[in-house]
């Protein structure tokens, strides 16, 4: 495809490290960081990351720069229209279903963002902030609208393009998103009791890093980094022949994992500060956070509303850099497939994100009561996609790496056809760790999931 757009070189970590700097690195990794060891865990994630999470991402980056087309499409090709060529489906399927939620926890966010801008919690009682997400999220209206924006935006990037969207977005959000976190976490350093947090965080205590600990080390290394839902196959599609496969993907894992290790520092402090237990998902971060503001603005309501604002601002282009990957995914795939124009298939995955989206917001208000297999649609939505999807297609790109494609073409995309010698000496442990190592790690992720 002689007319595809390509990444500049610096764009393309720029759009990977979005894709990857999600939710996940503030609401969950600086819990679990404190909960298994502190610095023992962050050294054994660390490892997760070079070792599974590294060789991974190299495959879907060789996959989709060797085809240089969408996730499907790309299968199709080297697979010579074999049954691979689903598995391309599949991840895309995945995608979708991630851009449909994601962009309903994206509203929330822009909607505290919101809040906080007008008030900074301020006018809350510090101890009743906490219900204003419970009411907020099992509204009918404010979520949806919430969600109609965030996913408006997120799209609205996605149709201008690789060069004039994407690339233009990521290289203003990325070191955007890096300055924003670092201020956080000087204003979280210097809260009273802030200490305590960071000894939570970074006190080794190798007697918590159980088999339990390990486990959760290598699922934050393989989930963070956005694998087996054709994100990092697409976004690689477009990287040039001659920039390097191995130092784009080590800078990307590099910038994910410094985020998260920064975020720890905002957040964990912060907690311990206001004498909070500390916890992880959505209630971190719409519950506890905003307790934390409301507390601080009951003595400096302009400094809340500043520090407020800028958490969840920061928050939400996490989330969009995120959620404009997983829509490019489902786009591309149309555009190639289809030969729709790009502004006419961002129309008809917005359409469709926006249906499957507004189910899973009712899903906490008038859909609350209905049930698929024991869950919510937002809880089966989230459930099929990281226990299944990104599982199970990080495996499938995984084996076909290691042994469907030829070891010659794996090696020219690695070693950029033999000229990046560094890259010559690795190659042989990527492929041992993708061909034997990698296939049966991940099948232990998906069935310790199950379990």
């Amino acid at each position: 495809m002689a007319d595809r757009e390509r990444f500049g070189k610096l764009a393309i970590i720029m759009a990977l490290a979005g894709s990857a700097i999600g939710l996940g690195n503030i609401w969950r990794f600086p819990y679990i960081v404190g909960e298994y060891g502190g610095a023992a865990f962050i050294i054994v994630y660390l490892l997760c990351s070079l070792f599974i999470s590294l060789p991974i991402f190299i495959s879907e980056s060789i996959i989709g720069r060797r085809a240089g087309q969408s996730t499907y499409c790309a299968l199709h090709s080297l697979s010579r229209g074999t049954k691979w060529k689903w598995l391309g489906l599949v991840a895309v399927a995945g995608a979708f279903i991630i851009s449909s939620f994601y962009s309903v926890v994206g509203g929330w966010s822009a909607d505290f963002m919101l809040r906080a801008g007008i008030n900074g919690f301020s006018s809350s009682n510090p101890e009743s902030v906490s219900t204003i997400f419970t009411a907020m999220s099992t509204s009918v209206w404010e979520p949806l609208l919430a969600h109609t924006a965030f996913l408006g935006i997120s799209i609205l990037i996605v149709v201008l393009g690789i060069k004039n969207g994407i690339e233009r977005f990521s290289k203003i959000s990325i070191p955007l998103l890096f300055v924003l976190i670092v201020v956080m976490m000087v204003v979280s350093l210097l809260l009273p009791g802030a200490q305590d947090g960071v000894e939570y965080l970074l006190k080794p205590d190798f007697s918590k890093l159980s088999a339990k600990g390990i486990s959760c080390a290598l699922g934050q290394s393989f989930f963070s980094i956005s694998h087996g839902v054709g994100a990092v196959l697409t976004y690689s599609s477009y990287m040039k022949k001659s920039q390097s496969i191995l130092s784009t993907s080590v800078w990307t894992l590099i910038f994910d994992a410094l985020f998260a290790i920064i975020a720890s520092f905002v957040v964990m402090p912060a907690v311990f500060s206001a004498g909070l237990k500390p916890g992880a998902g959505p209630a971190l971060v719409f519950e506890s956070i905003p307790f934390i503001f409301a507390k601080m603005g009951t003595v400096a309501p302009f400094t809340a509303r500043i520090v407020s604002t800028t958490f969840f601002f920061t928050i939400v282009v996490a989330a969009l850099t995120s959620e404009i990957s997983m829509l490019e995914v489902c786009v591309s795939q149309l555009v190639e497939r289809m030969r729709y124009s790009r502004k006419k298939a961002s129309i008809l995955v917005f359409v469709a994100a926006w249906i499957v989206g507004a189910l899973c917001s009712l899903s906490f208000g008038p859909l609350s009561g209905v049930s698929i297999f024991g869950n919510s649609i937002f809880g089966l939505c989230d459930r099929l996609s990281s226990n299944y999807f990104m599982t199970l297609c990080s495996l499938g790109f995984a084996v076909f790496v290691g042994w469907k494609m030829d070891r010659v073409q794996v090696k020219e995309e690695f070693t950029n056809n033999g000229t990046l010698k560094p890259s010559s000496a690795i190659f042989n442990v990527f492929y041992f760790l993708i061909k034997y190592i990698i296939p049966p790690v991940i099948l232990l992720i998906f069935f310790t999931n199950l379990m």
